[in-house]
């Protein structure tokens, strides 16, 4: 099958378009029913929850680990090739993490082929909702794909709580962040847990975040044992913030196209960060 990168992907689905209208115009639609939106995957499910129970068995007892953050690759797939390639060619990287934005307009060949280029990952990858993934079917297509909004995984000692803040896409019509979520997770948590890292796509005080209760969701995040850091996507630029005057440092991605990668490293005291340019 032709491999579909880059502004290649937005031609292909403009000429895919314009056949499909021809073909039906000219048969009378009595054989071709098709829409972007449909939910028949073609490819791999479950991704999160396959990948999870690899990490979980890999780290398991480790207080020492690396992983890659990225964030927001929807449409540029040369760069998420590209960011691939060079998450490979790294020494001692035990997982990624992606917060969100895999797609632009929701569309589930957009998730598709996301999909297709992180699997040459040489590591397990897991995958947020964004804002972007919202739109149209997009949040039915990654939860197939993906999974649930709100998940968690154990890397050794650390927990990592996974939470969709895309407050504004859903009009603050459900309880997003979901606080009854991250307080039963808190409360279930093993005692071979002594460190946590909160992942999410809108960090609190950007325009998706609900900030009525901003301060109450960093309270939340608080309450789990040794918070290290949060991390998030979203505004498309590198930023390392304490945004709550509690020495929680906010490390946001830039997206894909500023062809950069946050790398962290812990070991059992601490842990550096670094950025690495590809």
């Amino acid at each position: 099958m032709r491999k579909i990168t880059g502004k290649k992907f937005y031609t292909s689905l403009f000429m895919s378009c314009i056949s499909l209208f021809s073909a039906c115009w000219l048969s009378g639609c009595e054989m071709i029913e098709y829409h972007p939106y449909d939910l028949d995957i073609d490819g791999e499910t479950g991704i999160n929850a396959k990948n999870i129970e690899r990490i979980e068995s890999a780290l398991q007892g480790k207080d020492s680990f690396s992983f890659v953050f990225i964030s927001d690759t929807q449409r540029w797939y040369d760069e998420t090739e590209d960011a691939v390639a060079a998450i490979n060619r790294l020494d001692s990287v035990d997982f990624v993490i992606h917060t969100g934005d895999l797609s632009d307009f929701g569309l589930k060949l957009e998730f598709e082929l996301q999909r297709n280029i992180l699997n040459k990952l040489n590591v397990p990858y897991v995958c947020l909702l964004g804002n972007h993934d919202c739109l149209a079917t997009g949040q039915d297509v990654y939860r197939l794909i993906f999974g649930d909004e709100n998940f968690t995984f154990e890397a050794g000692n650390t927990h990592f709580v996974c939470l969709n803040t895309n407050a504004l896409e859903f009009d603050y019509t459900e309880a997003i962040p979901d606080l009854a979520f991250m307080e039963n997770d808190r409360n279930q948590l093993p005692g071979s847990c002594t460190r946590t890292v909160a992942a999410m796509h809108a960090a609190p005080y950007t325009e998706q975040f609900n900030n009525n209760i901003a301060l109450v969701f960093q309270h939340y995040l608080k309450t789990y044992p040794s918070l290290q850091l949060c991390l998030a996507g979203h505004t498309h630029s590198l930023s390392v913030e304490e945004l709550f005057d509690d020495d929680v440092l906010y490390y946001t991605a830039p997206s894909i196209k500023k062809r950069t990668l946050l790398r962290f490293t812990f070991t059992p005291d601490t842990y550096q960060y670094e950025t690495i340019a590809f």
